[in-house]
């Protein structure tokens, strides 16, 4: 395996030529593009990534506005697909991971499910903003399938992104917030969650597209490639995606 993957980066290193690769990603996926940068450029030590995380429905909105990025990884299909019908990405748009919605808490125990949402240990719920951001959008479809977001509404606070909704419950802004799993696997998460039915919503298909005014740049394609390879399907699978 071992011999498999080092063939796989030296494949993917042949011709690198140092240009910087500008990607947009979504929040949820800081933890997982950092490794994966890390690995890439071990490989191609000229090669160069800078990262921008945010919102995806954000980030989208920045390239259609103009903004300088190469690929854009988003947390669903909704806005890369959007830029594709408005003809703004070079190729087909690719599901690269699937993502996975918790609640979380560092004061309470979430873990035995949903109900405690209602409760009156919980006066906040960090969400992230529904119409930016698709893990917010997930925890309203979420709270709609288990009964719970009439009773909940007023407790919703909503950040910029799922990553924000995580500083919000950790930081005790909120006792507990929608995540996504990817998030609470770094060491200063400790807390207790609860993973929802994965019917309670849509399927969090994590696509990303190249952004057509800059496919002249070759390392992106290179990049993009070797995301979507079997190399980086474990770096994935450790951060609690699911990959096709």
């Amino acid at each position: 395996m071992k011999k498999i993957f080092i063939f796989l980066l030296t494949a993917f290193s042949v011709g690198v030529q140092g240009q910087t690769i500008k990607i947009a990603a979504a929040a949820n996926l800081r933890l997982a593009m950092e490794e994966i940068k890390t690995r890439y450029i071990a490989a191609n030590p000229d090669g160069r990534i800078e990262l921008t995380f945010g919102a995806s429905g954000a980030l989208a909105q920045q390239i259609i506005n103009g903004a300088d990025f190469d690929l854009f990884m988003a947390a669903d299909r909704e806005f890369p697909d959007k830029l594709k019908a408005m003809g703004m990405v070079s190729g087909e748009v690719h599901v690269y991971a699937l993502g996975k919605l918790i609640i979380w808490s560092n004061t309470l125990d979430v873990s035995k499910g949903m109900d405690i949402l209602a409760g009156k240990l919980i006066k906040h719920i960090a969400v992230a903003q529904p119409e930016l951001a698709p893990y917010g959008d997930r925890a309203v479809e979420c709270l709609k399938h288990y009964h719970l977001y009439d009773k909940v509404k007023d407790k919703l606070v909503y950040a910029g992104n799922v990553a924000q909704a995580a500083q919000f419950a950790k930081t005790g802004n909120a006792e507990v917030g929608f995540l996504a799993y990817a998030l609470i696997v770094a060491p200063n998460m400790k807390g207790s969650y609860f993973v929802p039915d994965a019917q309670s919503y849509r399927p969090v298909e994590q696509a990303l597209v190249l952004i057509k005014k800059r496919k002249s740049n070759p390392e992106t394609t290179m990049f993009m490639n070797y995301v979507l390879s079997p190399a980086c399907k474990t770096d994935f699978e450790k951060f609690g995606y699911s990959v096709r």
